[in-house]
Order: C-alpha cells, then sequence, then structure tokens
C-alpha cells in the first residue's frame, strides 16, 4: 500500500473505532453510567452531531495545506478521545462525544481529496477505498478488542487507547504524506457553487435515507444480538469481528468495481442489497446462524456505498471539493442520528430491538431511487445530463 494512504487510513481505523465501538458496548456503558439503553443512545447521537458541525468548519480552513489540515484533526482525535475516558459522568461522556465527532467528517472529507491526489487518475476510488479500510478494519479488529477490553478491564483503557492511536495518526500524515498543496481558493461563495445543480443534492439524499435505514437497525445491534438473538456477552468481540469483517469486505469491493463501473450504480446496488437483509434479519433474528451472515451482510451494505459515494462527491463538486467531501459526511452522520434516534422511539414503543430493522426498510429504498436518478441522469452511457467528474 501507498505510505500515504496508510498513514491516512490510521487516522480512519481510530475513527472508525471512536464511532463504532459504542455498538458493541453499548450495555455495558448503559449500566456503567446507570443510565437505559435509549439513553445510552444518546452517545451516538452525539457523536453523529459533532460530525454534522464540524465538517462545514472546513470553510473556514480551506487556505491551509491539505497536509497540515490534515495533522490538526489527528490532533482533534487524539483529544476527543482523550476526554472521552476521563469524563466522569452522563452529561460530560455526551459532550466528550460530541467533541469527538467534530473532526469525522473533515478527516474523511479532506481524506478524500488527498487520497485521490496521491494516485494516477482512473484509481481514485480504489484509493479513497484504501483510506476508508482504516475504518473497516477498526471494526474487523479494533471493535472487538475495545469490546474485549471494556469486558475484561473497563470501557475508559478502551477510549485511552483509541486515543494513542490518534497520536500515531499524528505522527504517520507528518512523516508519511507527501505535501499536496492546498485547493485552489475560489472564495467564500464560490464554494457553494456546485450547490446549484442536482447531482450532489441526489448523493447527499440518497447517503442520509440509507443511512437512516440500515443505521437504525445497526445502532441496537448490541442488545438485539444480546436479549433477541440469544448470544452472551462474552461472545460479542467475535460477533464484532464479524460485522467488521463485512465492512471491510463491502468497502474494498465496492470501492474496486467503482474503478471499473459507475460508482452510483455500485452504490445503489449494494444498498438495494440492505432491504431483504433487514428484513430476513427481523424474522430470523433467533435462528442464531441466519443472524451471525445477515449481521455480515447487513454491514457489508452499510460500508459498500460508502467510498463510491465518496469519491463521487469530489468530482461533482469542482471549486467546493472539500465542502462537497464534509457534506458528505453531514449526510452521513445526520442519517446516523436521526437512525439512532428513530430505532429508539420504536423501542420505547415497546418493540423488540430488532423491530429498527424493518422500520427502516422503507428509508433505504428511497435512498436507492436518488442514487438510481443519478445514474440515469448524469453517469449511464449516452445520459442527457452526463457531468460526472470523477
Amino acid at each position: 500500500m501507498n505510505k500515504g494512504l496508510f498513514a491516512l487510513a490510521l487516522g480512519t481505523f481510530a475513527l472508525g473505532i471512536t464511532e463504532f465501538l459504542m455498538m458493541g458496548i453499548l450495555s455495558n456503558i448503559a449500566t456503567s453510567m446507570d443510565v437505559t439503553i435509549t439513553r445510552a443512545g444518546h452517545f451516538i447521537s452525539a457523536y453523529a452531531a459533532g460530525v454534522c458541525i464540524g465538517a462545514p468548519g472546513l470553510l473556514f480552513a480551506r487556505k491551509l495545506p491539505l497536509k497540515k489540515l490534515m495533522t490538526i484533526l489527528a490532533a482533534l482525535i487524539t483529544i476527543g478521545n482523550l476526554l472521552t475516558a476521563l469524563a466522569p459522568s452522563y452529561l460530560t461522556f455526551i459532550a466528550a462525544r460530541f467533541l469527538s465527532g467534530l473532526p469525522h467528517g473533515a478527516y474523511f472529507g479532506v481524506g478524500a481529496i488527498v487520497a485521490r491526489k496521491l494516485v494516477t487518475p482512473g484509481k481514485e476510488a480504489s484509493a479513497v477505498s484504501l483510506m476508508i479500510a482504516g475504518m473497516t478494519v477498526a471494526t474487523l479488529a479494533g471493535v472487538p478488542a475495545g469490546t474485549f477490553i471494556t469486558n475484561n478491564f473497563h470501557w475508559r483503557t478502551a477510549f485511552f487507547i483509541v486515543a494513542f492511536s490518534g497520536l500515531c495518526t499524528l505522527l504517520a500524515i507528518h512523516f508519511l504524506v507527501r505535501d499536496v498543496g492546498k485547493l485552489p481558493d475560489m472564495g467564500f461563495k464560490g464554494q457553494f457553487r456546485f450547490l446549484r445543480t442536482l447531482p450532489p443534492w441526489l448523493i447527499f439524499g440518497g447517503v442520509i435515507l440509507g443511512q437512516i435505514g440500515i443505521y437504525s437497525w445497526y445502532s441496537y445491534i448490541d442488545p438485539a444480538l444480546l436479549h433477541v438473538c440469544g448470544f452472551s456477552p462474552l461472545t460479542m468481540p467475535w460477533l464484532m469481528a464479524i460485522a467488521g469483517f463485512g465492512m471491510f469486505a463491502g468497502n474494498l469491493i465496492a470501492g474496486r468495481l467503482s474503478d471499473r463501473f459507475k460508482p452510483s450504480a455500485v452504490a445503489a446496488w449494494v444498498m438495494g442489497a440492505a432491504v431483504p437483509i433487514l428484513i430476513l434479519f427481523y424474522f430470523f433474528a433467533t435462528v442464531k446462524i441466519a443472524a451471525v451472515l445477515l449481521l455480515m451482510l447487513g454491514t457489508a451494505s452499510l460500508f459498500g456505498s460508502g467510498s463510491p459515494l465518496q469519491s463521487s462527491i469530489v468530482g461533482y463538486s469542482k471549486g467546493g471539493e472539500m465542502l462537497g467531501a464534509a457534506c458528505i459526511q453531514v449526510a452521513y452522520n445526520a442519517g446516523n442520528a436521526i437512525a439512532a434516534y428513530l430505532g429508539g422511539i420504536v423501542i420505547n414503543a415497546g418493540y423488540s430491538y430488532v423491530a429498527p430493522a424493518l422500520t427502516g426498510v422503507p428509508a433505504v429504498i428511497a435512498g436507492v431511487v436518488f442514487l438510481v436518478i443519478l445514474y440515469q441522469r448524469n453517469e449511464r452511457p449516452g445520459a442527457k445530463h452526463r457531468s460526472y467528474g470523477c
């Protein structure tokens, strides 16, 4: 792997643990903080809210060299997780999770631009998928390890280790990522010009709806696996590893396919695959073998649309690449925050922990429709409004 891409992937590794560890230890932290599962779900929403607030802040850092900006974001990852590990109460934990989310969208946004600059033309989508691979490795190995550490030591220990990963990211970016300069400054208003076109809005719409649908299920996967599927807490690290493998495979396969086929088509097929997966999980969650297989396929679908669309938005936001790449992270995490909230409403209404899987299906279908429109209108051969710029 390109050394620069490896350094960028270290950051997504740290961010992956920061975001997804919460799903594997939600019950543990709820007990530690003496709150209900649904109230603990606010830790997920707080992180997502931080992403949504932090990503647009890139507008005010657009004149900085991209490498310098990445080191600043790595420092924020370190500080946010350190504060999470030290949080003494429910409210301070909420605040720390919010702070931890601030660099997430910006890191992915700027990182996607840097990754594309580190490779030859035609390899952009796979380069972004390699950067995102750090997050999938986090879900494959880091999250299960964090779950094990939480179960055998304490959740604070896990977050201290994540803070150390952030520090390693800062050093790796400093020494391994070559200087790729800065983006041309189009002025503050110039950053928004790409939003006058339809493709970015189709991407944002597809992302947020797809996330709402799939993440409603995944936000409460910990209690679903424990209380509906019947797995013991001791098996959670292994189950999180299986979920992580799904994310890892889905991301890399979709990234490779997007170098050969149009990203919107790949993302639409991958996202659409979640519909039968969610329905089957709802009806067959009590069959352990089926639940494990569907867990892996569901997380593959969750991450499979990421690298194609993260790369696409850069091509569709000429003059405002940084804002476009950040906005797609806002869309992802706005969807995550809404999903955790809606899933909590369904559970509080008296339905089981697997009910959010079924209620998320309409949102996924709507997200696929947005991506199909993007393909038909802009990316298929001979499309009338063809303007694909990736």
